[in-house]
């Protein structure tokens, strides 16, 4: 089978399509060929930074969506022919606090879904919504899920509640959006493109603002509940001069960097809350995929491309082109 594997160089010069072996499903797990796969930053990561030349061969990518072709021993709640989604989660079942030790990500070091077709855990398959197309569940898992914790489990959004999402344009970011609207929150977003604003608007948003602007300015003076904020250090202090006393800042990623000065004074008399959060629980993907059903959600695609073109679509979220989602076609 085809597959886009990392090896032998680092950066995006170890990326290549590959013929590799298929597996065969162990007791408990599936086999499913896949439709289509999703693309996340964290497949830059894994590229650019955190696989290396010197580790073994990695088929990199999480999301992903098929038809189970095999199963292993001991499946009885999954069959041949069933249309399914993957959950990237791994070893983590029940939603917690945190995550359990042992817990990672499919597609790092486990082989991922950028292939024609893969082997995971029974547990780690769903049955794909059927209003949904197949570039819609392929590229829908990892960021909806990452969504779906930060806003519900960590953020405790509530209807009624303003809700702030700077940097609207990822993935994750468009999920966070859809979900806090179905919800019922009031949702201000901001962007430096004015296209992702004018997208943002058209998708749901009350508001969207430019980032190099002042917020206080745009937004009135009005204060937040709620802000989730995965752009980082470039607006994590104008996050949080955007928050009501008492309000909560979720964070889950730091696109422009890990570190920061806080003015600790403003935080405490603030009385913030301060969560971090990050992917989420096998309990917590199925209660999204209910979610999503519930509200005929779907996942804002920016652009599909064959397997074969992949570095087209690495570029192009590398270089943030994207509003939404950038699939992988398989076949």
């Amino acid at each position: 089978m085809k597959a886009i594997v990392h090896a032998e160089k680092d950066g995006f010069e170890g990326l290549s399509v590959r013929e590799v072996d298929e597996k065969v499903p162990k007791a408990g797990e599936v086999r499913v060929k896949l439709k289509t796969a999703g693309l996340n930053h964290r497949d830059l990561f894994v590229v650019l930074n955190r696989h290396k030349h010197t580790d073994p061969p990695v088929i990199v990518g999480s999301d992903g969506a098929g038809v189970v072709d095999a199963v292993g021993e001991g499946v009885k709640d999954v069959k041949i022919g069933d249309e399914v989604m993957i959950n990237p989660s791994l070893g983590w079942k029940e939603k917690s606090d945190a995550p359990p030790a042992g817990f990672d990500i499919l597609g790092h070091p486990t082989d991922g879904t950028f292939s024609e077709k893969i082997v995971v855990h029974a547990e780690n398959v769903v049955a794909k919504p059927s209003y949904l197309t197949w570039e819609e569940a392929g590229v829908l898992s990892l960021a909806a899920l990452t969504a779906y914790r930060a806003l519900f489990t960590r953020g405790n959004v509530q209807s009624g509640m303003k809700v702030l999402i700077p940097g609207i344009g990822s993935g994750v970011a468009t999920f966070m959006l859809q979900f806090a609207k179905a919800a019922g929150a009031t949702v201000y977003v901001t962007s430096r493109s004015q296209e992702k604003c004018k997208k943002a608007l058209e998708i749901g948003a009350d508001k969207a603002i430019d980032t190099g602007v002042d917020w206080d300015e745009e937004l009135n003076g009005e204060k937040m509940d709620l802000i989730i904020d995965c752009v980082g250090a470039a607006t994590m202090n104008k996050s949080l001069k955007q928050l009501r006393q008492g309000g909560t800042i979720v964070t889950f990623g730091s696109s422009t960097g890990d570190v920061m000065q806080l003015d600790l004074r403003a935080f405490f008399y603030g009385q913030f809350n301060f969560l971090g959060s990050t992917m989420g629980s096998g309990e917590e993907y199925k209660e999204m995929v209910q979610f999503i059903e519930k509200h005929q959600i779907r996942p804002v695609v920016d652009q599909v491309y064959p397997l074969e073109q992949y570095m087209e679509a690495f570029h192009r979220l590398e270089n943030a082109k994207q509003l939404g989602k950038i699939g992988l076609k398989m076949g």
